[in-house]
């Protein structure tokens, strides 16, 4: 008996993780766009080709998020999150998508940690008790050895109750808590919450409509699994300073020092032939001084009120060059320059036309309460003026721009004509490099784009 073998062609078996699947990315005007990615492909991963695809300037602000919008839920994806991973725990029946934005915000507490991370909201061991005030705030929370803990009161919706109640939590590295009895922390009284470890942190988007909240500054945990959206807990601050402080508390502790990690890759990466080039922007406001330049040497005002009368002066001479630069290309500077004056503005990616006052708070909230986050809109209230949009301390201000006449010319001021412009333009020009009467410079304006 003779035995005979047969040769048989396997199919080629393509690795897991080079299997491409596609996905959809939103813009912030609702258009999407169709990616087919591998299966290793991150959050950070998907913002570069969509920032490669469309040339746009690459700051380190684009930040991919995941939306619920039946929930009105949001969440940050992390730059190391693997987005197949994130889409595999969608249910069919939720109305889930990913979306892409500038969010000045991701990591800005890694920058002024004091910011949001209140004293009076932490605690620390007793190893370092009554050392707290010398040690840096950020190695505290990153620490694997000391355990700081974040504290204060929240509102918690109640399991199978449309109301809310007030309870003292506790943030440790076990988990969320809450407490028994007023504000104590004995082990007796400690209510276990949630382990934040297997959860996802959204953001409520309209707290007090969607889910009868006390304050609009909520958010929950919802478990990262299928189906998690039946047993999602859900938590209100009552500032905009104590929200900001838990959601940021979770996402450290939930990621560690990865989440550290994606803040510090952006800034190794540009590292170029040992020039930093991330040095070239990163003078901090509160290095910079006034100086005088007028006299054969150079001298620091200490003066602010002659900090400030120079700051003045500036302005106004910046307005004449203008005027100068216009009238040396023979553009009139009468009616017809004021009109051009109206229009110069419409072009700018920080102006809004026809913006209400509450379109441009949610713009600056979707896009970072971050110092120096603005934009610029039609005034509502007051026919022919504008409004300057700002965003500091965490706070959304609004600053009314005027339009006066100076020499039979029309022009634009904040504070009630002591420093002139020409336009809207040179309004902001000006304000992105002297703070004049505004609480801080502008730094980063809002827009949207189409990707």
């Amino acid at each position: 008996m003779s035995l005979y073998a047969r040769r048989v062609t396997l199919p080629a078996i393509t690795p897991l993780l080079l299997q491409k699947r596609v996905i959809k990315v939103f813009s912030e005007d609702g258009t999407s766009r169709a990616l087919e990615v591998p299966n290793d492909t991150t959050a950070l991963n998907v913002c570069q080709m969509l920032i490669k695809k469309n040339h746009c300037i690459d700051d380190q602000n684009w930040t991919m998020f995941e939306q619920l919008p039946a929930l009105c839920l949001e969440r940050i994806i992390e730059d190391h999150e693997l987005i197949i991973e994130v889409q595999s725990k969608w249910d069919m029946e939720e109305d889930c998508r990913f979306s892409i934005r500038k969010y000045y915000a991701k990591y800005e507490f890694f920058k002024s940690p004091e910011d949001y991370f209140p004293d009076l909201m932490l605690s620390y061991s007793n190893e370092v008790n009554g050392t707290s005030k010398s040690l840096d705030t950020l190695k505290m929370l990153l620490s694997t050895t000391t355990y700081p803990e974040v504290h204060t009161y929240l509102y918690m919706s109640e399991k199978g109750k449309k109301s809310w109640k007030k309870q003292f939590f506790v943030l440790r590295r076990s988990g969320l808590y809450f407490s028994t009895k007023g504000t104590s922390k004995d082990p007796r009284h400690l209510q276990f919450f949630s382990d934040f470890s297997q959860c996802n942190i959204y953001i409520l988007l309209s707290a007090r409509r969607m889910y009868g909240a006390p304050t609009d500054y909520g958010f929950c945990l919802k478990p990262n699994k299928t189906g998690g959206a039946k047993e999602m807990k859900l938590l209100c601050a009552e500032s905009e300073e104590s929200k900001s402080c838990w959601v940021t508390a979770l996402r450290l502790y939930k990621h560690g020092k990865q989440f550290y990690q994606n803040y510090l890759r952006p800034h190794q990466n540009n590292d170029v032939n040992g020039f930093n080039l991330s040095a070239m922007r990163s003078i901090s406001e509160n290095s910079l001084v006034a100086m005088d330049f007028s006299g054969h040497k150079t001298r620091v005002i200490e003066n602010p009120t002659e900090a400030l009368s120079i700051a003045v002066q500036e302005g106004l001479l910046w307005r004449r060059k203008s005027c100068g630069r216009i009238n040396a290309h023979g553009l009139p500077t009468t009616s017809q320059n004021s009109k051009l004056n109206i229009a110069v503005h419409m072009s700018q990616p920080w102006f809004h036309h026809r913006t209400s006052r509450d379109e441009a708070q949610k713009l600056i909230h979707q896009q970072g309460l971050v110092n120096g986050v603005f934009l610029v809109r039609d005034s509502q209230s007051t026919p022919k003026s504008f409004v300057l949009s700002l965003c500091h301390g965490q706070k959304i201000k609004h600053f009314q721009i005027l339009p006066i006449e100076d020499g039979g010319e029309l022009c634009y001021t904040l504070d009630e004509g002591h420093t002139r412009f020409t336009d809207l333009t040179q309004l902001v020009e000006f304000h992105q490099l002297n703070r004049g009467i505004l609480p801080c410079t502008l730094k980063h304006y809002c827009t949207r784009v189409t990707f």
